[in-house]
């Protein structure tokens, strides 16, 4: 690139001078006819002697140099002028200029979800209110999830670079979709995921660390409507809310269970590379 800028520079120069200066095309024209026949003359005194030739190249090249420092003397001042014209714009826009960016490519690197980018820049929020214990041993939510009063829905419990993404997703999902969200279960102990998985395929196929609830990194989660938890995903609103829950964890790169052959739509996790001991 910079050998490119040096070229078009001179090339510039060049043209510039030939335009300016109608004595400068003469001088070119000269200076070609002088150098053909310099050329020739060469190829005739290598034919004569390597003494001929080198009077020939010396007389040559004198005639040359007086005749280019005469022109330089007689038109110095327009050749300054030329120079300055060619290389004033150049040097003003290095030199004002010092954080120059392409169109083009500015709005590509913009993240599309304004709530997403304050996520990225380091906003810390907040988890919610913890919601009554009661709220989770409703009849309603015992035959979806009967063992779940006993899960932990501890915030603390959870890996930060985790946790503040689920709730950049709660918050979207509430802002934007109308969806107030919940945490059902968080952290897991090993022995509760061996219980669990001690309970069949249906509940779970993660033995102790071999799920991202043992490391913070996951969470199972449910939407609150009318101060009541909605879980099951026969229920319309719900089911959208799952689509667009598993959209939006997504978006801020997470993997959501709902794409799974066994699926999951309240599930969320965050998967580290190195933190899971037998992945």
């Amino acid at each position: 690139m910079l050998l490119l800028v040096t070229f078009y520079f001179l090339l510039a120069c060049v043209i510039s001078w030939l335009v300016l200066f109608p004595a400068s095309r003469e001088s070119l024209l000269v200076w070609i006819a002088t150098t053909q026949s310099w050329l020739n003359r060469a190829c005739a005194g290598v034919l004569r002697g390597p003494v001929a030739a080198a009077a020939t190249l010396r007389h040559t090249g004198s005639d040359t140099a007086a005749g280019t420092a005469s022109f330089l003397r007689r038109n110095y001042l327009l050749l300054l002028g030329g120079a300055a014209i060619v290389a004033v714009p150049p040097l003003l826009a290095l030199t004002l200029g010092r954080n120059v960016e392409l169109s083009g490519y500015d709005e590509s690197m913009r993240p599309a979800n304004s709530q997403v980018a304050s996520l990225l820049v380091g906003e810390q929020l907040v988890p919610p209110e913890a919601l009554p214990p009661l709220l989770f041993t409703t009849p309603e939510v015992a035959a979806v999830r009967p063992l779940l009063v006993s899960a932990s829905r501890n915030w603390a419990l959870l890996r930060p670079d985790y946790s503040q993404r689920l709730l950049m997703v709660f918050k979207i999902m509430k802002e934007k979709y109308g969806y107030d969200m919940a945490i059902l279960e968080g952290y897991r102990s090993p022995e509760r995921q061996t219980m669990l998985a001690g309970l069949g395929g249906s509940v779970t196929n993660a033995a102790a660390f071999q799920s991202w609830h043992q490391y913070g990194l996951a969470a199972d989660c449910a939407f609150v409507r009318d101060g009541k938890l909605v879980i099951s995903e026969k229920d319309p609103w719900a089911m959208r809310g799952y689509q667009l829950y598993g959209q939006v964890a997504e978006s801020v790169g997470m993997t959501w269970g709902g794409r799974w052959k066994m699926m999951d739509f309240g599930h969320t996790e965050l998967r580290v590379a190195g933190v899971m001991k037998h992945s």
